[in-house]
């Protein structure tokens, strides 16, 4: 039985080690490089990746809210939509990111498909015990 317990612990703290560097690579401000900001309600929103670009197809992103000291701030509900207008014959185009929270408050994975290369404006919203705000920024899809 003690064998069997110590197989056990030992599998256990495999796995979450492992759990807790993944996470660690998912929301590390390390290599988060800045693609745009925009100010909201005394907030910083910024849209960052590791590559500090957007591109058109699948984008992994981070959108964080700061206060004015530069501190994370939890906003509670936000959404992010990318917005193209019509041109021409081409109608307009809303892209919306998939938010999931991380274990820093005021800072959430977007995951989007973005349809097109060219100019965007990412539309951003918050509601939650910081307020309501909205805020938008312009952003170049590779």
């Amino acid at each position: 039985m003690n064998r069997r317990m110590a197989v056990v612990l030992i599998l256990a703290l495999v796995a979450s080690v492992i759990s807790v560097a993944c996470d660690r690579a998912t929301t590390s401000s390390a290599n988060d490089k800045t693609i745009s900001t925009a100010k909201s309600g005394g907030l910083t929103i910024s849209l960052a990746s590791d590559t500090g670009e957007v591109k058109s197809g699948d984008n992994d992103l981070i959108l964080m809210f700061a206060d004015e000291s530069g501190k994370p701030v939890d906003v509670g509900a936000a959404s992010l939509k990318f917005h193209m207008p019509g041109m021409g014959m081409m109608a307009e185009m809303n892209d919306a990111a998939t938010l999931t929270t991380s274990d820093t408050p005021g800072r959430y994975r977007a995951r989007i498909h973005v349809d097109m290369a060219g100019s965007w404006e990412a539309q951003v919203s918050y509601e939650g015990a910081r307020g309501t705000g909205q805020a938008s920024m312009n952003v170049t899809a590779k």
